[in-house]
């Protein structure tokens, strides 16, 4: 096994120890910003750390009933200019803590007098030292090129946030169980995926979609894929894949679907027929068992609640990715043109 894989499979035991570890900074940080009465939140972060983002924009708006914002560091960095964030809680998210741009998106918001968090696997980073408060990852060191362990350690740092400011109970139930998930997950996901991805030895691209909260599982499953594979891929939420880029969808092309039983279910089951016209081959990630048993292609992932269902498809996009690798004879952790520490300014 590959040094991607064991990091991959270290995700429930990183995941059982977050809550307590850093409990008490969440509970501070949602204390501080209800009582100084803050407005939203502003996130910076690039790459999986990004998608982590989008995770959160869906889930603190949909419990907490808080708008988010997914910052454009280059307003700042390359266009100088200033942002008014004295009322928003800026949280700055990175694996090294390392980003250039995301601390000089936490640098503006301290000179503003936001409330800054940092959300990193290094309390010694500078993101770390910057910000008022760091929620840490506590992953070890995460050495493969592709990250998994700490994406789902930073999905649930932000999700632990949320609960705080929410007091949402079942929220709560979800993130205090999702690692026995992941556990049972891993248990069958690998031997399961390495025999049904055979076909796609030669596969060249590929599309990758969800919608709501599975739509940053999707943008991650196609960096994660393409990162690892060296494949064309794009993942797309499915609500504008109707305008305009499902033209690209040819034949015999290869769609996975992202779906969980819920509020967009009916929109993946629709999209899913769209893409069966088209004449694509579908691969379905999903909690659903009707949808498993109605498609050719796919994966039956357990079946938690609807905030925590994304833990495990993104445990099963990073297998896909690295089974994928194995069928194909690819070394995940080389490469000539990516680094695992990418510093943007």
């Amino acid at each position: 096994m590959s040094l991607l894989f064991d990091e991959i499979c270290e995700q429930p035991s990183v995941l059982r120890g977050l809550a307590e570890k850093n409990g008490t900074t969440a509970s501070s940080i949602a204390d501080e910003y209800l009582k100084r009465g803050l407005c939203g939140i502003y996130f910076a972060a690039r790459g999986t750390s990004d998608h982590a983002c989008v995770y959160a924009q869906y889930l603190f708006g949909i419990v907490a009933g808080i708008p988010c914002t997914l910052g454009t560091p280059s307003v700042i960095t390359k266009y100088g200019g200033k942002l008014d964030l004295c009322r928003y809680l800026v949280v700055g998210v990175s694996q090294s803590g390392k980003a250039e741009d995301v601390l000089a998106v936490l640098r503006q918001a301290n000179e503003e007098g936001a409330l800054t968090v940092a959300v990193t696997n290094d309390a010694g980073s500078p993101l770390a030292r910057e910000a008022k408060y760091h929620l840490c990852c506590c992953a070890g060191e995460e050495i493969s090129i592709a990250a998994t362990k700490t994406f789902t350690a930073q999905m649930y740092l932000l999700a632990l946030l949320c609960e705080r400011l929410s007091g949402d109970p079942d929220l709560r139930e979800q993130l205090d169980s999702v690692w026995s998930y992941a556990a049972d997950l891993l248990r069958y996901a690998p031997a399961a995926l390495e025999a049904k991805l055979q076909r796609y030895r030669y596969l060249t691209n590929a599309f990758i979609l969800g919608r709501g909260l599975e739509y940053p599982i999707a943008l991650e499953g196609a960096l994660k894929i393409l990162e690892t594979n060296r494949i064309k891929m794009k993942g797309a939420p499915e609500s504008d894949f109707y305008h305009g880029p499902i033209a690209q969808v040819r034949e015999g092309d290869l769609a996975i679907v992202v779906s969980a039983e819920g509020a967009t279910y009916d929109d993946d089951l629709a999209m899913i027929k769209r893409l069966h016209e088209i004449g694509a081959e579908v691969f379905v990630i999903t909690n659903s068992e009707d949808l498993i048993r109605a498609e050719k292609f796919g994966i039956l992932t357990p079946k938690t609640g609807a905030y925590a269902a994304p833990f495990m498809f993104a445990i099963c996009v990073q297998l896909f990715a690295y089974e994928l690798t194995v069928i194909r004879g690819i070394d995940p952790n080389k490469s000539d043109v990516l680094k695992k520490i990418t510093i943007t300014k």
